[in-house]
């Protein structure tokens, strides 16, 4: 009994051995063989940038431009709200240094008063010298009335006599329309120099009622409704002590906050795949548990380097087609633009392709077969097979053990024509594509 429990027991751990060698060396290979099944179903070429939030629509908040009609080239920023501040149409924004405006405003209101007392003066002196030409010419009608009285009364005396009385009236009646004309003359002589100062009057009249309104303008107030996002002005964003020129017054922008945009930049190499009216599916890095979707508005024609980064990128706009008080400027987003989109078509991943001679495609099925296949269109992760497999199957991903020396099962459809179809329209070329393949298997296992 003994002995045969000793064979019994030596015979249960040859058994064990030889199951945990068995099992042991078949986990080791199926842990280096790595499958995936073939896939039907909706394919999407997606381009996945990050973007910065802005509004659609902003109003732009002026300080007061007129300002520079009164030799003032700069202002000073006084007091301001904060940036970010919701406000209504009517609020406080910044109030604006009035000093230099001030002291302007003075030496035009000295310079008022001095002209108008030349007014009155000019008046005063008008008035005088018109009155002495009015008194002149009549004077010079009563010598006339009295030089045609001594003639008619010498009418019998010596013809001398009447002869002289004859020039004396006629040179009296010249002096009249001499006085007449001098008169006409001078009224407008001073008809002009009133006109003069008159004008200069009104000038500085209205220079002083200009620097008054545009004082009042000094204190900025917010044009609509709408948050407070003050601009960046030589390279810092405006706050309170900065300088303003004239000539570009923006304070600040009011964004309206109901529309915004994604501004993000897409590489040289995905850019011919972006067009207007895409869908685009967006994430906010700040709302990770909410989704939104966009459009493709606006796609930049000329390529920008941004900084630290060799690469070209170009602008591209996209539209949030949702609504929601929680999104701000400023805001990173997540942007996945849909490049293009197939239905009901099978997709392998990318790994499960391989290459031979430059021109065949194929892949290792499960069943020990070395299967040529077509590609079509490919993203960052698999590539849509349009002949040579079917739904359900499935590939390795790697090269099996058993495949290093098969042979390819070629398709007959292809036959003759392969390097003809070496690219898709909207895919990536197959011959780019079987040597990124071929560096792939150079490192697979």
């Amino acid at each position: 009994m003994k002995k045969n429990l000793i064979y019994v027991a030596i015979g249960s751990i040859v058994v064990i051995g030889a199951l945990y060698f068995f099992f042991a060396s078949g986990s080791a290979g199926v842990e280096n063989d790595i499958l995936a099944t073939v896939n039907k179903g909706e394919f999407r070429v997606e381009i996945t940038t990050s973007g910065e939030l802005e509004a659609l629509r902003s109003v732009q908040v002026f300080g007061p431009a007129e300002a520079r009609r009164f030799r003032i080239g700069n202002f000073t920023i006084d007091k301001m709200v904060d940036e970010g501040t919701l406000v209504e149409k009517g609020d406080f924004i910044c109030s604006i240094d009035k000093t230099e405006l001030f002291g302007r405003l003075e030496d035009s209101r000295l310079d008022l008063e001095q002209t108008k007392a030349q007014y009155e003066q000019i008046q005063l002196d008008t008035s005088l010298n018109l009155r002495v030409e009015r008194d002149n010419i009549l004077n010079q009608e009563y010598i006339v009335q009295e030089q045609e009285l001594i003639l008619e009364q010498s009418q019998f005396e010596p013809p001398a006599i009447i002869k002289q009385n004859e020039y004396n009236l006629e040179k009296a009646r010249r002096e009249l329309d001499q006085a007449r004309e001098r008169y006409r003359i001078k009224t407008l002589q001073e008809k002009a120099r009133m006109m003069e100062i008159a004008a200069d009057l009104r000038e500085d009249q209205l220079e002083v009622r200009q620097m008054e309104e545009v004082l009042d303008k000094f204190v900025v107030t917010a044009p609509q409704d709408g948050m407070v996002i003050y601009v960046d002005y030589r390279g810092s964003k405006v706050k309170e002590g900065s300088q303003i020129s004239t000539w570009n017054p923006v304070v600040a922008t009011l964004p309206d906050l109901s529309t915004m945009q994604s501004i993000t930049y897409v590489n040289e190499v995905d850019i011919r795949r972006v067009k207007v009216g895409q869908r685009v599916e967006l994430g906010m890095d700040a709302f990770p548990d909410k989704n939104y979707t966009g459009e493709v508005t606006k796609v930049a024609n000329v390529g920008q380097q941004r900084p630290n980064s060799d690469a070209k990128v170009f602008e591209v706009m996209v539209v949030v087609n949702e609504s929601d008080p929680m999104l701000r400027p400023s805001m990173t987003s997540s942007n996945s633009i849909i490049a293009d989109q197939l239905n009901d078509v099978i997709y392998v991943p990318l790994e499960a392709v391989n290459v031979e001679n430059d021109s065949i495609n194929y892949v290792y099925l499960r069943n020990g077969v070395k299967q040529e296949v077509l590609l079509g269109m490919t993203n960052n992760n698999d590539v849509v097979i349009e002949k040579g497999l079917s739904e359900g199957e499935y590939v390795y991903l790697n090269t099996p053990n058993w495949g290093e020396n098969l042979t390819v099962n070629l398709l007959e459809e292809l036959n003759g024509k392969r390097n003809l179809d070496s690219s898709q329209e909207e895919g990536e070329p197959i011959a780019e594509f079987s040597s990124l393949s071929r560096n792939k298997n150079t490192t697979s296992p």
